[in-house]
């Protein structure tokens, strides 16, 4: 599995339309003295304009690694990746590709080149590479939604500016930089000397206080990972959790969960919380900020929710109240992956209020919604020695609930 403990610096990309760019981009890499290996992924036969120049599938002029010897890696051989139908040749190269980088034990780094198709198949490879490794994508879509390019990884994307098609006074400074950044990011890798066991809490703006005070409280002894809860915050939590990295879980900040139910902008979709189901490992959750479903700016709230209960948390942020039949909704959705979990669980009610603006006096403050939660949860949470809800009296932003919090921690650590 590559892992980031070579010392190869990899450079990808399609060398039948991106050769001189991504030549380019190795030798400055090489200049440095970092050992680089050129692979392609090309899709298709090369043109080349010499005679003779062979334009056979698979062909790589210029490259150590040929597209025919990745393409080999997928599944189904390389019949599969040079269908002739280029929709489904970029969608099996990228399968190939994934598949062929996983099984490399030398990579330091890589870095690829790609227009809109050589993304679509370098991409999903660089996501996999465990966090830490670098990883850069210099593309010409880098300026716009790089969400599903980039997932919960820590992939870097640069935008190319002008298209990756030739080298020109543009493209050398882009390409140039992302090169010298891979040959940096190589050459200097950062020490791991934490051995803190890692514990994951996730946090919103409206319950910073509450997860700051349980950081602090815990950092003696434990590495704390603070995740926002914005739909990837959760899915990235949740994925260094199945990868192993995570030690235990303070899922402090479930808020995610009512933007799935109610079609708010920062869902982390209907598998979260699964992992714990497959994955043995301590949890504490609340109730954070399960008062409030997340949207852009006003005008882009549904039309259907007119009539709601809103506060503009700036100006491209607007927040809206949930309701006891949505928080009956999110308990449901709640209780059932609770069941589910495999671990001690701990799951703790601040009856004081959800977040920093459910509680008396401020714009949030719905008893009615927040009894229907928590009586909604005691109802499908099947309760054992293991598995406990605990309510509390204070807000979920007071020291006092914060110190529940580590209480219940400890309990579920031992």
């Amino acid at each position: 599995m590559a892992g980031g403990n070579g010392r190869t610096a990899y450079v990808v990309g399609t060398f039948d339309t991106k050769g001189a760019e991504l030549r380019y981009a190795a030798e400055l890499v090489a200049a440095t003295g970092t050992p680089v290996l050129t692979v392609d992924v090309s899709t298709g036969g090369h043109g080349g304009t010499n005679a003779g120049a062979d334009t056979s599938p698979g062909a790589s002029p210029g490259a150590d690694v040929t597209a025919a010897e990745v393409a080999a890696s997928h599944p189904d051989g390389a019949d599969a990746v040079f269908t002739g139908d280029r929709g489904t040749s970029v969608s099996a190269m990228a399968v190939a590709f994934e598949r062929f980088l996983a099984g490399r034990g030398d990579v330091a780094g890589v870095l690829g080149l790609g227009g809109s198709g050589g993304t679509a198949i370098i991409a999903p490879a660089l996501r996999a590479l465990p966090v830490g490794v670098p990883k850069l994508l210099v593309s010409t879509v880098a300026a716009g939604d790089v969400g599903p390019y980039v997932g919960v990884s820590d992939l870097a994307m640069m935008h190319s500016v002008t298209d990756v098609a030739g080298l020109n006074r543009i493209s050398r400074k882009v390409i140039g930089n992302a090169a010298h950044a891979l040959a940096g990011m190589v050459a200097h890798p950062v020490p791991d000397a934490e051995d803190r066991p890692a514990v994951a809490l996730t946090m919103f703006g409206v319950t910073t206080p509450c997860v700051t005070a349980v950081a602090e409280r815990l950092a003696a002894d434990h590495d704390p990972l603070v995740f926002h809860a914005v739909g990837t915050g959760g899915r990235a939590m949740e994925a260094l959790t199945g990868d192993g990295l995570i030690n235990a879980v303070l899922d402090i900040t479930t808020t995610e969960i009512c933007d799935l139910i109610a079609g708010g902008v920062f869902s982390a979709g209907p598998d979260r919380l699964d992992v714990f189901a497959r994955v043995d490992v301590p949890y504490v959750g609340s109730c954070g900020a399960l008062d409030m479903v997340n949207f852009g700016a006003r005008d882009t709230v549904p039309e259907r929710y007119a009539d709601r209960l809103f506060y503009e948390h700036n100006a491209q942020v607007t927040l809206m109240r949930t309701t006891p039949g949505e928080c009956r909704e999110i308990a449901e959705f709640i209780a059932a992956k609770l069941n589910a979990m495999k671990g001690p669980v701990r799951f703790l009610l601040p009856e004081g209020g959800v977040s920093a603006l459910d509680a008396p006096g401020l714009p949030f403050w719905d008893p009615e919604a927040d009894r229907v939660l928590f009586e909604t949860l005691e109802a499908r949470v099947e309760q054992t020695a293991d598995r406990r809800l605990v309510r509390s009296p204070h807000n979920i932003n007071d020291p006092e609930f914060a110190a529940a919090l580590v209480a219940a921690f400890q309990e579920v650590s031992r």
